[in-house]
């Protein structure tokens, strides 16, 4: 496992057997982890993939990073939308650099994101769904503030979506994912849900329900020419 710096954001990097031009997913982490967090599924997955676990560009403490700030009341988690939206920017800025770098197969990305790091890809998905293949999304909610309403994005309708939420999760709980999935069943032509009785966390079945719709949709190789 590789860290790299030479980008606008930090990140870990594991390769596959065969570089070139090999499909890519980039996992997104939580709100208070780091890259240290997700890449460790890694080599559960597909190994076709080339991954790249992105560093929030927020420190909190030592350790501990953030895609945009948030607070905690007796009523619910409060979001900076206006810190969240030049998140999306910056993100959206790294995916660019990152399919410079190493030209995945159709030159699109999978997104894989937790918590936090799911929101950031339900953001990236509605603003720039033609830079990604798919986006797993794990134990979060959908961005209410900028969910599309008119007229979507014909390359947002055609995005593959895998969701996944615990029954239990006392962080963001189970009608968060409901509503994320009620919403997507209606606007999106491929979609996936899973629930399963866990807490705010990934199930081991959820692992490999990844892996084989990881590979039902892996990239062809003449969309990279």
């Amino acid at each position: 496992m590789i860290q790299r710096r030479h980008l606008s954001l930090t990140y870990l990097e594991l390769e596959p057997a065969k570089p070139e031009n090999a499909p890519l997913m980039i996992m997104l982490h939580g709100y208070g982890s780091n890259e240290k967090d997700l890449i460790q599924l890694a080599p559960s997955l597909r190994p076709e993939f080339r991954y790249i676990s992105a560093r929030a560009p927020q420190e909190m403490d030592f350790g501990m990073f953030g895609w945009f700030p948030l607070e905690f009341t007796p009523t619910g988690i409060r979001v900076d939308h206006g810190e969240a939206g030049r998140a999306v920017e910056q993100l959206i800025g790294f995916i660019k650099e990152i399919i410079a770098e190493y030209r995945p197969a159709g030159n699109k990305v999978f997104l894989m994101g937790f918590s936090q790091g799911t929101v950031m890809s339900y953001l990236t998905a509605f603003h720039a769904p033609e830079l990604l293949h798919g986006v797993i999304a794990c134990s979060g909610q959908l961005p209410e503030k900028t969910v599309p309403n008119d007229a979507l994005k014909p390359a947002l309708k055609k995005l593959p979506f895998l969701v996944m939420h615990g029954s239990f999760d006392d962080v963001l709980p189970i009608a968060k994912g409901l509503a994320s999935k009620a919403w997507l069943e209606e606007h999106v032509e491929d979609f996936t849900w899973r629930e399963y009785p866990i807490a705010h966390q990934i199930a081991d079945s959820g692992i490999e329900l990844m892996c084989s719709w990881l590979e039902e949709r892996l990239p062809l190789p003449e969309k990279s020419k």
